[in-house]
Order: structure tokens, then sequence, then C-alpha cells
């Protein structure tokens, strides 16, 4: 399967932005684009803008609501990221579990509406430090991968990213051995739930992902991509990070 290296821009970015975006366009050329699938995650207020103009670049949204449309103030539709451009939503992420409450059931709800929409679900799950610390991280990854995966999902329409709460923009990252075993869980998680299907699914690192360290954590066994917080603001920084796999 082709790695995704896929940028979260979080809540960064204005229109001037657009001048990163054409950079990593201009450094993504022919050679790199077959080999590794890139993709920007900006604030909504940039989707439709980078998506016009994003070439060989995909643009995804960083949340979505789980309906179609009605009295959300302040939220989006799947439809809504689908009809300007995008081609995925991040769902689950940490911060929007630990800041808006999201449990699983409401990560799942907006897989599924990612789905509906015709949108890849790139759905987040990763352990707190006093979960690693407490020896508890399998149990906790295992919980969201089953209680945030809807039914009937393919490599074609579902990511899973592992990020481990605690390494998150600190600068900390987990040692090869931990980040293969989680990866390696993840994978046997995903068997279970949709048989050989499961193996085609891309499972994302994502915690303080840099250019040092890009090309261990992207070589460890079913590691096939990163999930880049920080370090995918700058064109510079998110091209070195995809050239690990060059």
């Amino acid at each position: 399967m082709k790695p995704l290296v896929a940028g979260n821009w979080k809540m960064n970015g204005v229109t001037a932005s657009t001048g990163e975006l054409h950079a990593m366009i201009a450094g993504h050329r022919a050679d790199s684009q077959s080999v590794v699938e890139l993709m920007i995650c900006p604030p909504a207020t940039l989707v439709a803008l980078f998506a016009a103009q994003s070439g060989p670049i995909a643009i995804g949204g960083q949340d979505c609501h789980a309906k179609v449309s009605g009295a959300h103030t302040g939220d989006i539709a799947a439809e809504q990221l689908k009809d300007v451009g995008a081609s995925a939503v991040i769902v689950g992420h940490s911060e929007r579990r630990t800041d808006h409450g999201e449990t699983d059931s409401v990560v799942k709800a907006k897989a599924e509406a990612a789905v509906r929409a015709g949108l890849t679900a790139i759905v987040c799950v990763g352990e707190t430090e006093a979960e690693r610390k407490g020896g508890t991280t399998l149990d906790v990854v295992g919980r969201q991968v089953r209680g945030s995966l809807p039914e009937g999902m393919t490599g074609a329409n579902l990511v899973v990213a592992y990020e481990p709460v605690w390494a998150i923009g600190t600068g900390l990252v987990p040692t090869v051995a931990d980040v293969a075993e989680v990866h390696g869980f993840i994978r046997a998680e995903l068997v279970k739930l949709y048989g050989a299907e499961g193996e085609k699914v891309r499972i994302l690192y994502g915690g303080s992902v840099k250019p040092s360290n890009a090309k261990e954590l992207l070589s460890i066994a079913n590691v096939n991509g990163a999930l880049v917080g920080g370090a995918s603001l700058k064109a510079v920084d998110f091209l070195a990070i995809a050239a690990a796999y060059l």
C-alpha cells in the first residue's frame, strides 16, 4: 500500500498560508508522488481555498458532525467538506476527545458520516501518559479501535492514526519497540474486525514526528505513514518527513 503522510494544521493558518501549500506542491514531484501520498488538513476556513489549488496534495478536514445538516451552530457536515473538495476528514483526535468530551460512539458516528459523504475517515486512537505508565496502553487502544470503527470499513475509506496523547506536541516519542507493539496490535484488531481487508488499512503514527526522527519511525513494521502536527506547517519540514520514503 502507498504510505500516507498527512499534516494536521489544527487551529493554525490563514489565507496567506497558501504560500506554504504552493511550496509543498512544488516539492512533491512526480517521482515522490509515485511513492508517497501527501495530505494537508487545514482549518475549515481554508479547506475550499486549498482544495482548489492543491494539485497532487490531498486536502482533508479536521472534524465533522455526524448529521448531514441541521441546527448545529459552528459544526460542519462531512457532506459540506466533500462539497468544497476535501477527500478525507480526521475524527476522534485526542484533542477532540479531551476538549470536547467525544466518546468512542461519537467518533464512530462521525466516521460513519465521513464514509456516507464519500470521504476517507482518519480515525485517531491513543493513550494518555497515565495510561501508558499504568500499563493499560493496549487495553485503551483496543477499546478505542473496537468502539470507534464502524462495520464494513475498507482500506479505501479508513485510515487509523495511533497518536499517544503524551507525545503530541511535547517532543516526547515512544521507543521503536513501543510503536511496533501498538501498531502490530492495531493491525491484529483490524484483521479481527474486517478480515483480509484489515491488512489494507493504513496505520499512521502521530506524535512529535519531525524530520530528524521520521526515517526511524516510518520504517517500523505496520507504520504506513504519519499524522504530523506542528512540523506540517512549514513546507521544508513536511517535505523532509515525506522524504523518508524516497
